[in-house]
């Protein structure tokens, strides 16, 4: 029959040894009863410390990332007003139209505007963008433009140039009665607005759409030919 024993290395395991009158070979048959030996305890340490590890990361990274976007909308992506000036005005044609009843004569302008771009990103427009102005005299529509196509540098300046077309059947009535008299004082005022889509390109890469707004008011001097004097208001929304 087998008889009991216990093992002498300290584990406390219990072994059945078969007697010699069961007729079985003799050996030790045991059960473990041990707890998780050090290197299981130290894989489980290792894979909570990776979790640590990895969740401190994703922390620091959004938070990195969270910066970074507070960064660029106060500098890249908060738009600056541009700021604008008519630096001259040139008659470039004349379509007469002299068929009666109402004789007409359609005058063509080429208006170059100096435009500072503060951004840190280019502006392109495209001549096929949309972008227009208008001329307005005390309150009549006397004219549109064409806005050509061109570029302006981050942080620099450029020129934009339209043709502007003025509708001699505009000034009619009082209208006409009123030019009469500012030509004769020797000073005309009329009002243009500008409306200008386009992409800004940040770091070259990344392109926005973006449009470039201008009001200006304008006083022509007669006597010289050239502008007296112009207040503009000039803003750009993404």
């Amino acid at each position: 029959m087998a008889t009991a024993c216990t093992t002498t290395d300290g584990s406390g395991d219990v072994c059945l040894r078969p007697s010699a009158s069961d007729g079985l070979p003799t050996h030790q048959a045991c059960t473990s009863k041990a707890a998780p030996d050090g290197e299981t305890r130290r894989r489980q340490h290792q894979r909570r410390r990776c979790c640590v590890v990895c969740l401190v990361v994703t922390i620091a990274t959004l938070a990195l990332l969270g910066v970074a976007v507070l960064v660029l909308s106060l500098t890249v992506f908060r738009v600056r007003d541009p700021a604008t000036r008519l630096v001259s005005v040139r008659v470039v044609g004349v379509s007469p139209n002299l068929a009666p009843p109402s004789p007409q004569i359609n005058v063509t302008l080429l208006l170059t505007v100096a435009v500072h771009n503060p951004n840190p990103a280019s502006f392109t427009y495209s001549s096929d963008s949309g972008g227009h102005a208008d001329l307005t005299y005390r309150g009549a529509h006397v004219g549109d433009a064409v806005v050509e196509a061109g570029r302006i540098p981050s942080r620099g300046d450029g020129a934009v140039q339209m043709e502007m077309t003025v509708l001699s059947s505009s000034f009619t009535g009082d209208v006409m009665a009123e030019l009469i008299r500012d030509i004769e004082a020797g000073a005309v005022p009329f009002d243009a607005s500008a409306r200008i889509p386009g992409k800004v390109a940040v770091f070259g890469v990344l392109k926005l759409h973006a449009v470039a707004y201008s009001d200006c008011h304008v006083v022509f001097g007669v006597p010289e030919m050239g502008i007296r004097s112009q207040e503009c208001h000039d803003h750009a929304t993404l």
